[in-house]
């Protein structure tokens, strides 16, 4: 039996992602969003591409959760994006109602599906997905550190003329102002930047993924990112549908690891079949747990705020 992936959303991330998702092949695809003829309209046009593309699986778009039922896996875009000048923390109001609500939907839909939350602020909705949902915490992430680390090695890769490939970067914490961005955990062909860079350069490239999402956002003047958050989280999905076992940088519920209990925050994680397999310690230096747990505090601050 083919495997089932429902994308909740069709805006510009939900869109994305589907048309990411099904070029994969590995995967029938559900496209829902409670406009009619959004998510009908643009799974049609995904698949009138497939003679060209030569991709196999069905897409369905949908206004009827029914038609996710029995998803292995169900990504949650749905919500506002960002304006200029607005915050992800600013979304936290309007994004709450519109979580919880797919949430409670996908669970009883979906019962045995991995959730990937993509909706900001990430970090507390995919707290809030784990806490409406019941689900286990290996089946309830959020993308955060994949798109993060994923900025970072590109502007590493301009910066230095290198191919994109040859960068690796590991972006940790929250998805926001208080990510942690650790240098010697950037390589270039295996070395750490921290050898190929001045620090003003580093320090530069740092600011810059911080402030990646708003970055984008000035300079549409109306939207936010969506073909690199699409994806990352595609790359998230392709993870556990092909049990590839690769650790990735996501925002996970947090148990006792790196000192940190009941909450969601950016941590490497081992993904396959079964969601989150493994919480990968890396071994870290004092003042980078310090900023971990003050990233997580940040998150814990939001998450008290709308008492969940």
């Amino acid at each position: 039996m083919a495997c089932k992936i429902s994308v909740i959303g069709a805006g510009n991330v939900g869109a994305s992602l589907a048309w990411c998702l099904i070029e994969k092949d590995f995967a029938d695809i559900i496209l829902l969003d409670i406009i009619e003829g959004l998510p009908q309209g643009k799974a049609l046009d995904i698949y009138e591409s497939s003679p060209i593309t030569g991709f196999n699986s069905k897409i369905t778009g949908t206004n009827d959760y029914q038609d996710t039922a029995g998803s292995d896996v169900v990504i949650i875009t749905s919500g506002i994006g960002r304006k200029p000048g607005m915050t992800r923390d600013e979304l936290l109001e309007i994004n709450l109602k519109i979580v919880s609500g797919v949430t409670q939907k996908v669970a009883g839909c979906s019962p045995d599906c991995i959730t990937i939350v993509v909706t900001n602020p990430v970090d507390t909705m995919t707290y809030l997905a784990f806490k409406v949902s019941g689900f286990t915490p290996s089946r309830v992430m959020g993308l955060s550190g994949v798109l993060d680390s994923a900025r970072l090695s590109s502007f590493i890769s301009a910066e230095l003329k290198v191919l994109p490939e040859e960068v690796s970067s590991f972006v940790l914490g929250e998805h926001g102002r208080n990510m942690v961005v650790i240098p010697r955990l950037a390589t270039v062909n295996g070395k750490p930047i921290t050898e190929l860079l001045p620090a003003e350069a580093i320090n530069r490239l740092i600011e810059r993924t911080i402030n990646g999402g708003a970055e984008i956002v000035g300079l549409l003047k109306a939207g936010s990112a969506f073909y690199a958050p699409a994806a990352a989280a595609a790359h998230m999905v392709e993870a556990i549908i092909l049990d590839k076992k690769e650790v990735l940088p996501c925002a996970a519920y947090l148990q006792g690891e790196y000192g940190i209990k009941d909450i969601v925050i950016g941590v490497p994680v081992k993904l396959g079949r079964n969601g989150i397999e493994e919480i990968v310690e890396f071994d870290l230096t004092l003042e980078e747990k310090e900023a971990l747990q003050n990233s997580a505090e940040a998150v814990r601050k939001l998450v008290r705020s709308i008492d969940i």
